[in-house]
Parts: C-alpha cells; structure tokens; sequence
C-alpha cells in the first residue's frame, strides 16, 4: 500500500515511518520543506491547516494516517491545539475525502473526552469527532506516555537528573502512568492497516508498566546507572498559583495543562493486546537502551 503520513517527521512519525517500510509499505510524507530522506520516502510539501496545498498530493494513495498534534502552544509561532489538533484533522480528512481515499487513522490520546479539564483533551476530542463524523473507515489511536530514544518526557527527566540528584515531585507523586513504546505504537498502526476489524474502533494504547511518578523517576535514574534521587515535595496549591504564572516561559518545565493530565494519570487498557496480537516492551528495558550510564 502506498500510505500518506502527515507528522511523520515528529518523535512517533520516525518510528512510524520505518515501521511503514519495513512491512513493504510506500510512504508519501507531508513536509514543510524537504529534507533528507534516504530516498525511500517521498516527501511533499504543504501547510497541514491548509488542504489545497497538498490534497493533490494526497491522489494515488490506499491510506491516510494523521500524527500531527502538540503536547505545548506556542501562539507566537502559530502552534495551538486548535490548529495543530481541530483544524489540522480537518484539513486531513478533508484532503481524503477529496481523493476518494477511504481509510484514514487518527493519533489522538489516552484521557480524550469531551469535558476533560484540559485544552489539550477538549481539543483532541474535538478532532476525533471529526473522524467519527467523516464518512471515512476510520481507526483512532490513544496512546498512554510514549517513550523512546528521542522522547521528550523520558529525556527531560533525565536531563533534570544529570544536572543534580535532585528530582522535585508537585504534590503527592502517586499519581500513575502507563508508558508505551513508540515502536509499539508504531506496529499498531500499521497492523491496524491490514486488519478490517479496526475500522470504526478507538483503542488505548497502554505499555505492560502501571506505575507511580515517584516509581518513574527510580526507574530512569536506575537506568541511568544511578541512585534514587531526592525527591522534595512541592505543595499542589502552591504550584498551582506558580504554574500558570510562569508557564508562557518556553524554558518553564510544565504547563497547567501538563499538570491536570499528571494528575489525572495516564493508565488504561490492555485490550489492544488481543487484536494487534503482541505483548508491548518493558518501560525498564526501553529506556536502558538510551540512557544507560549516561
């Protein structure tokens, strides 16, 4: 099949994109502008909020699968859940829908719901309505924390930690997550090409690991060949009045939104287990692989 992938240049579209070749597929990747791409990949330009600068490139393809989406808004630079979630979906489905392509799969997120405290969820739903409501066969994936070799979360803790033994924790830090490799999640979206019964479905994606923040920050450190680091406990409503204070700082570490989801946790089903037919990695094993001794 010849796939059009739009965010395929970000963290999960690396992974994706090999995950693609590897099972013989061809891929079509939208850019902004061209890069190196060994020649296996084909590369098109185009803005993702604005369909008539790539839904001709869209023709020709079985399958359309949407990555795009920020986890941070950066206004000044035109970054915002409502263009990079709501109306970048709708561009995508739009481009599809345009080249008669049916099979179209989304990237949204574990926590999606409709009256989630956070703009990021509001807005992630706002886009899976879309698909639902598109008339295409869809396929929508939520991924818990996603970890990998050139995640942000995993190697910004790890940063923090290499600068001092000391990793502060907001509030209690029993909060939990349940992190899912990014080669899994990659494997789920290609599986889920060939599988008809993933149409018109929505899945968690969750990792074999449910374990506390405080947990998390043992488990990196140790990875990293060290010792638990200290872990001051920061008051929630102290940082709470801080937080959105500080938060339009691109060097601030969290945002509101960051925290709410925190605090919500990031845990879910494993059902996903039965029909893409594969046990996910070990979060210990994982990251070893990148933060051994480092």
């Amino acid at each position: 099949m010849k796939i059009f992938v739009a965010g395929g240049t970000g963290f999960v579209g690396e992974h994706l994109v090999r995950e693609l070749l590897g099972s013989g597929h061809s891929v079509r990747l939208l850019v902004h502008s061209h890069g190196t791409s060994g020649g296996e990949v084909e590369q098109v330009t185009g803005d993702i909020t604005r369909p008539e600068t790539f839904e001709s490139s869209v023709s020709g393809c079985d399958a359309v699968i949407n990555l795009v989406g920020i986890i941070r808004e950066s206004p000044s630079r035109g970054a915002t859940f409502e263009k990079l979630h709501v109306q970048a979906t709708a561009a995508m489905l739009k481009a599809a829908s345009t080249a008669g392509i049916r099979r179209y799969l989304q990237m949204s997120a574990l926590g999606t719901r409709p009256d989630a405290v956070s703009a990021y969820h509001r807005t992630k739903w706002r886009a899976e309505e879309q698909v639902r409501e598109s008339g295409l066969e869809w396929t929508i994936f939520r991924p818990s924390l996603i970890f990998g070799p050139h995640d942000a979360f995993i190697n910004m803790l790890a940063a923090q930690l290499r600068r001092a033994p000391v990793m502060p924790v907001i509030g209690s830090g029993s909060y939990r997550v349940q992190p899912i490799h990014a080669d899994d999640v990659a494997r789920c979206f290609t599986r889920a090409l060939a599988l008809p019964e993933t149409i018109g479905q929505t899945y968690e994606l969750c990792g074999k690991d449910r374990l506390s923040y405080e947990s998390l920050l043992d488990m990196i450190a140790a990875a990293m060949g060290r010792s638990r680091p200290n872990k001051p406990h920061l008051p929630l409503g102290l940082m709470k009045l801080v937080i959105p204070v500080m938060q339009n700082i691109p060097q601030f570490p969290i945002t509101m939104d960051q925290l709410q989801m925190l605090l919500e946790e990031s845990v879910g089903s494993s059902e996903w287990q039965k029909v893409f037919g594969f046990e996910p990695r070990g979060l210990q094993e994982g990251i070893a692989e990148y933060l051994h001794k480092t």
